[in-house]
């Protein structure tokens, strides 16, 4: 695709320039009508050919002679233009634009007079069509990229048989697509075509999806610019560059070993084939040419179509494109070295400026029959007679011809409409890849393409979604056994709660209340539900279903766990309430007493849930490590890898509110089971299976929670533990509280013998007893308390006797004293005793009649009994 060259030239100021030339419009044109052209039927138009400039895109080199071939060829054709031929006037604008009005200006006020001007590079295209219209000349560009081109305010009268550089853009975007590339960088040099056109991928780019990591610029030098690149650690590169610069930018890249098969380069596809190999020396440029051909090795290049591909279809001029490259290639050989492929800068669009001469002589030749019926000619064109002007353009908007190029066809704009080709330098050489129709969104891939070291080069950047950067939870025997586990567990639950309801008129049942057990059940179905969800991530949702995934599973984890352990946990609430309290109305255990506690804690689940839901919902975010080392292959790329979390903004405060009450109820119900774990009641008849299960829950809870805390980096590990926790819980909760029932109904079909053979069932006997022995317990303490009272009192009236009588008694008295300290020792024992048998007697009947007491002290005698009844 033909380009153009920066500008050197500062151009004159247009409006200057405009009025001065315009001012001498009448005088010019009064002097063309003096002077008379002789041959009157010639219709002429002008050219402007970039031929000997430096820099830039000399492409007049080869479109010139190819311009030339077609007049000769249109000229021959009687049945066009009847009457009149196509003469072509042109100078060299060296694609400066400057010197490009320059020579616009001398073809439009020097005799003859121009119908329309031919013109080719972007620089000056732009300066020739944007003065054109006020001649009323249509200005047709054979090479001209700009997509500012496209621009039908500013160019009213520009058509163009090149197509605008932005068709390259598309297909840059389907290849990266295709090849999975979304980071790239762009390496453009300072001129206005080049800004555009990136400006175009830019916005192409951020639809797709894809990244631009840097934007890279340079005026000349591309030294500093391709060093940056490297500095970003850029792999796939977009160039856009005049092929001056492009040898340039080539050697650095060499130089930086920006190439390789670690780098994927995209240059424009308008290049000769082997242009990395000419003008070095001329050039300077500081690379040999096996040096430069090691660079571009792989680089792949995108342009429009500019020779009909069916080699063997006929075009308009009854040739096929091939016969019409044995012609030019002919004419070229009179002054460049054809036959070793040295071809002038220009060749590829040689086809475009061939038919832009068609397309005048087609549209010029629609023109006349239109100008016929009113009696006129093309003859009568003048600057100033917009009516002709007009009927130019509207014949040129709707050419449509098959020619050397391919379909000609113009859009609105002007542009020319064709495919995208796509090439790739294998061994040296260019080879086509495939096309791509930008209309229709067709890639055609011939799957020839071959990349340095046997695979498509990877990008130094976080890979997305479906290419691995993210880390899952590996598929496979994980998954497979968590949820096949998690499956036989439901369906477990299911029977029990099958048997819980066929077998509830059985005793081993009916304590145990069944509700309660029920209820128990479907928290464990609820949580082993969770467990299908705790296993999906990315690679089986879309992003934008993941965030009711979290909010699912917490919904079924957080209620399943509070049905589940609230039913045991109210269970064990009744039992340690049972025992220790004694009053009549604590015998009886209420079953909605149970279901209520259960319902609170339901109540608080959902008021926490529901809060956390409308005010702080759970959302997907990403989490991104450092770079790593890929393990599987040997390329010079690296992996960011990312992990998807469910989080909230405010998602610590939740947790801890969450765990904080799961917490409480946890180590309540722990020391409630601690407190009854060796009771057995009547009421609840699996309180001790139901403690063991609160054992098992609490111990597991306490590690599972903060240990998924550290390790939520590690998904897979997270799933693992989690999921093998929930079901753990679950089937042990259900083996502990439901085995024993299962195996006491199979060994018991009939309900008579299970008190018998239950262990959880205790005889009427035994509780009474219980219970007796308390009462019995409290009584004797009180009679205890009495009778040391009554002790103290009998020591105390003893000490009083023995002092009267030690004051009244004399010498005479100490045998008598003596006798009564003797007789008083046997006194108090006999008291005792005889305290102790009446109150004995007394307490038979506290002791049921069953268990009576006899008491004797060894040292009192019958008439110490005898003294003691007496005295009290």
């Amino acid at each position: 695709m033909a380009m153009f060259e920066r500008h050197r030239l500062a151009p004159l100021p247009l409006a200057l320039l405009l009025v001065l030339l315009l001012g001498c419009q009448h005088v010019l044109q009064a002097a063309a009508s003096a002077d008379d052209d002789d041959d009157d039927n010639v219709l002429h138009i002008g050219g402007i050919f970039p031929i000997r400039g430096e820099g830039g895109w000399q492409g007049g080199q080869a479109c010139e002679p190819a311009a030339n071939l077609a007049l000769e060829d249109v000229n021959n054709r009687r049945d066009l233009l009847p009457g009149f031929k196509l003469k072509l006037h042109w100078n060299d604008s060296e694609c400066e634009p400057g010197l490009g009005a320059s020579v616009m200006y001398n073809l439009v006020y020097n005799q003859p007079q121009k119908l329309l001007l031919l013109a080719g590079c972007s620089t000056v295209c732009t300066t020739v069509a944007e003065a054109a219209k006020m001649w009323n000349l249509v200005v047709l560009c054979y090479g001209a990229s700009s997509p500012a081109l496209s621009d039908r305010n500013r160019f009213p009268t520009l058509f163009r048989t090149h197509p605008s550089a932005t068709v390259h853009n598309p297909t840059r975007i389907k290849l990266m697509e295709k090849f999975g590339w979304s980071r790239v960088a762009i390496l453009q040099q300072a001129e206005e075509v080049f800004i555009s056109t990136v400006e175009d991928l830019e916005a192409r780019c951020k639809v797709a999806g894809i990244e631009i990591v840097t934007r890279q610029s340079f005026l000349s030098e591309p030294t500093d610019a391709v060093r940056n690149l490297r500095r970003q650690d850029a792999r796939i590169i977009v160039g856009l560059f005049y092929v001056v610069a492009a040898r340039r930018v080539l050697c650095e890249v060499f130089k930086q070993g920006l190439y390789g098969k670690q780098y994927v380069w995209f240059f424009i596809g308008w290049y000769e084939d082997n242009w990395f190999e000419q003008n070095l020396e001329r050039e300077s440029i500081d690379c040999t040419a096996e040096q430069m051909r090691m660079a571009a090795e792989g680089h792949l290049t995108t342009e429009a179509l500019m020779w009909n591909q069916n080699k063997e279809e006929t075009t308009i001029s009854k040739m096929t494109s091939e016969d019409f490259r044995l012609r030019l290639n002919e004419v070229l050989s009179k002054k460049y070295d054809i036959a070793n492929k040295r071809y002038p800068e220009g060749y590829q669009e040689a086809p475009l400026a061939y038919d832009a001469v068609w397309s005048v002589a087609l549209a010029f030749n629609k023109t006349m029959s239109k100008l016929l019926k009113h009696g006129k000619t093309l003859k009568n064109f003048t600057y100033t007679n917009k009516e002709i002007a007009d009927e130019i353009y509207s014949a040129m908007n709707s050419t449509r011809f098959l020619g050397v190029s391919g379909g000609v066809a113009f859009s609105s704009q002007g542009d020319r409409i064709a495919l995208t080709q796509i090439e790739q330098v294998i061994n040296g050489s260019y080879v086509n890849l495939g096309y791509y129709d930008t209309q229709a969104d067709n890639l055609t891939w011939a799957n020839k393409e071959r990349w340095i070291g046997g695979k498509v080069p990877r990008r130094d950047r976080t890979c997305p979604g479906p290419s691995g950067a993210f880390q899952r939870v590996p598929w496979g025997r994980g998954h497979v056994a968590m949820w096949s586990i998690s499956s036989l567990g439901i369906v477990a639950a299911i029977g029990l709660i099958i048997f819980n309801i066929w077998y509830r008129h059985r005793r081993v049942i009916q304590s145990s209340h069944p509700v309660c057990n029920t209820i128990m059940l479907v928290g464990v179905i609820t949580c082993l539900w969770s467990v299908f969800l705790l296993g999906l991530d990315g690679q089986f949702v879309s992003p934008g279903v993941y965030p009711l995934v979290c909010q699912a599973r917490v919904w079924l984890l957080s209620i399943g766990f509070t049905l589940a352990y609230g039913a045991m946990f109210s269970k064990v609430w009744r039992v340690h309430r049972l025992t220790t309290h004694n009053k009549p109305d604590t015998k009886k255990v209420e079953p909605w007493k149970l279901y209520t506690m259960v319902t609170g804690l339901l109540l608080i689940d959902l008021v926490l849930l529901m809060t956390w839901q409308l005010y702080d919902p759970l959302q997907r975010s990403i989490e991104e490590f450092p770079l790593e080392e890929p393990n599987n292959t040997d390329d010079d790329v690296k992996i960011r890898p990312q992990l998807e979390h469910c989080e909230s903004e405010k998602h610590t405060v939740w947790l801890g509110v969450i765990y904080g009450y799961k917490g409480v109820v946890l180590v309540f119900g722990l020391f409630l089971a601690y407190e009854t774990r060796s009771i057995k009641v009547k009421q609840i008849n699996d309180s001790r299976y139901v403690g063991m299960s609160i054992y098992n829950v609490v111990v597991l809870c306490l590690i599972t929670a903060p240990v998924t805390l550290v390790i939520a980096s590690q998904q897979d590990a997270v799933f693992a533990f989690v999921a093998l926790a929930v079901i753990f819980c679950c089937f042990l909760s259900m083996a502990l509280i439901f085995v024993p029932k299962v195996i006491e109904v199979i060994r018991h079909p009939s309900d008579h013998a299970e008190s018998k053979y239950n262990p959880d069932i205790g005889s009427k006997e035994d509780e009474e007893k219980y219970r007796k022995i308390v009462q019995e317990n409290s009584e004797l303490q009180r009679l205890i308390a009495e009778k040391e009272d009554k002790i103290r009192a009998l020591k105390q009236r003893l000490q009083e006797r023995e002092a009267g009588r030690g004051g009244g008694g004399g010498g005479g008295g100490g045998g008598t004293t003596e006798g009564l300290l003797h007789t008083g020792a046997g006194y108090k024992d006999s008291l005792i005793v005889a305290d102790l048998i009446t109150d004995a007697g007394t307490s038979d009947s506290a002791f049921g009649g069953g268990l009576s007491v006899h008491t004797r002290s060894s040292r009192a005698s019958t008439s110490d009994l005898e003294f003691s009844e007496s005295y009290l």
